[in-house]
Parts: structure tokens; C-alpha cells; sequence
């Protein structure tokens, strides 16, 4: 039995909302394998961040060695990183592994806590000249590209200067962005590569349990491109998941909670219903 394998290399929510958990929930519901290399541990939950604790950057390395020396990997998705030098050091690990590499340039937790300093910010460029594909909301294209980014034709042109400094594909997230249409709330993200443009536009989900929304879309990708779907199916599947995710969240905690990656089922119970009390397992 083969299984896409996606190597994730991101930050640990305690929450389980967003990085680690929810990529490991994600890219398990969309059908392939994750292994982990855990770049920082935060203390945090739905209200904010409290505490970051960065790994070590020989440690970083050492489990990305660990996997692909044995289990080996389809694709990678990079997240929080945790330091400007572990950024240095995964460009350069990474640089030569012949996969796609989803990079989600973590900027900013969802409660507006920063989760990544100047140096770490400024390290993302030598991440976005080895990634495949890049993942940036309109802050955090803001904040790579120098550009204003308030609509979406600003976040689009930022998009475009990205794909051409570093020759990569762009999802240009627009969750940050307001806009309509026929009057109706939506969000408008757009795939922007060396070829050419694909947009996607749905109505805004309202709701405030919107912890992992990066990581969740993020981490989708990089499935779909470790299954060998191509950039376009990729961000399809992994906006339908999301989406689907957003309308069943378990509404957790006093502020911006986990998503509903389950779905809104027990996906074990599905396949083997619980045994009757009293029957031996």
C-alpha cells in the first residue's frame, strides 16, 4: 500500500487548533501521512499566545534527517519556524530534496500575537527562492513585498512580485480582505503562477473559529501536491476542506476557536460501529 507522505516542519499549538495539530489532522483527512519536525512549542489557546519556545536549530535538523533517511517524503510544508538561523539551516537542508515544497510564511497567530521576529521575517526569502508554492495572507505579503496590500487588486500585484523575485507559485489569501459581491460578503483567493492566474471567490463563512485557517489550507496543498494532483487541484480540494472545516467547528474556548477537522463525524465509528457493553473487544 503506497500513501502520499508529507514531511511538515511547523510550530506546536497547545491548543490544537492550528500548526502541528492541525496539519497532521489535515493532511491525515485528506488522505496521506504525516511526519513532523517541531521548530518551536507555544503555550497558547484560543484567546492568544502566552509563551513561544523555540527548538533548536541541530534538533530541527536532526528530525528532518530522521524521516527521510528512513520514511522519506512527497512533498514539505514549511510554517512557523521559530528562528531566523533554523531558517538558514532549512534552506539549506532543503534545497537540494527534489519535492514540492509548500512554504506558509507564519508570520502573525490568528489572536494578533507575532510569532516570528525581523531576522526570522527577513530569512524568509532564501525559504521562498527553494518553495514551490508560497501561502501568504495579505499581512504577510504586506510584510515580504514592502507593498501596501488592502484589496485585493494590491494583494494580487503583491502576489505577482513575489512569483517574480523568486519564480514560485502564490496563493494569495484574501480572508483579511473585504470584499463583495451582489452585496454578499466573500473571499477571493488567487493562485498566481509563472503561467498565469486562477481565482477562486465564495461567500465568508461568519464565524469566529477561524484558529489554523493558514496552517489548515497550507498543509491541504502540499497532500494534494504529494498525491501528485498539480498546483490547481491542489488548492481546489484543500479550499473545499477548509471551507467544510470552517462550517462544522466545535466552537472550543472564549475566542477564536478550532476548526472542525473531523469534519463533524467519528470517522472510526463510521467503519466499525462501537461494540454493545459488555462484549469483549
Amino acid at each position: 500500500m503506497t500513501i502520499p507522505r508529507v514531511l511538515v516542519i511547523a510550530g506546536s499549538d497547545s491548543g490544537g487548533g492550528a500548526g502541528i495539530q492541525a496539519d497532521i489532522k489535515t493532511i491525515t483527512m485528506l488522505g496521506g501521512h504525516a511526519t513532523t519536525a517541531i521548530t518551536a512549542i507555544t503555550a497558547q489557546n484560543t484567546l492568544g499566545v502566552t509563551d513561544v519556545h523555540a527548538v533548536p536549530t541541530a534538533m530541527v535538523l536532526a528530525q528532518i534527517d530522521a524521516v527521510l533517511d528512513d520514511i522519506g517524503t512527497d512533498a514539505v510544508k514549511i510554517g512557523m519556524i521559530g528562528s531566523a538561523r533554523t531558517a538558514h539551516a532549512l534552506a539549506e537542508r532543503l534545497a537540494g530534496l527534489d519535492v514540492p515544497i509548500v512554504l506558509d510564511p507564519v508570520m502573525v497567530a490568528t489572536s494578533g500575537d507575532m510569532l516570528a521576529d525581523r531576522g526570522t521575517i527577513d530569512a524568509f526569502a532564501r525559504l521562498l527562492d527553494i518553495a514551490t508554492i508560497a501561502t501568504p495572507n495579505a499581512p504577510e505579503l504586506a510584510a515580504l513585498t514592502g507593498q501596501p496590500v488592502t484589496t485585493m487588486d494590491e494583494a494580487v500585484e503583491a502576489g505577482k512580485l513575489l512569483v517574480a523575485r523568486h519564480g514560485h507559485a502564490v496563493v494569495v489569501k484574501g480572508g483579511h480582505i473585504e470584499a463583495e459581491f451582489a452585496g454578499v460578503p466573500v473571499i477571493r483567493d488567487v493562485l498566481i503562477t509563472t503561467e498565469g492566474e486562477r481565482a477562486w471567490s465564495s461567500a465568508r463563512i461568519d464565524t469566529v473559529h477561524t484558529h489554523g485557517t493558514g496552517c489548515t489550507l497550507a498543509s491541504g496543498i502540499a497532500a494534494g501536491l504529494a498525491a501528485g494532483l498539480g498546483a490547481e487541484r491542489s488548492v481546489s480540494r484543500a479550499r473545499a476542506y477548509l471551507r467544510r472545516a470552517l462550517r462544522v467547528a466545535p466552537e472550543l474556548g472564549q475566542g477564536s476557536g478550532p476548526m472542525g477537522h473531523a469534519l463533524g463525524v467519528v470517522p472510526f465509528d463510521v467503519i466499525m460501529p462501537m461494540e454493545a457493553p459488555g462484549r469483549a473487544g
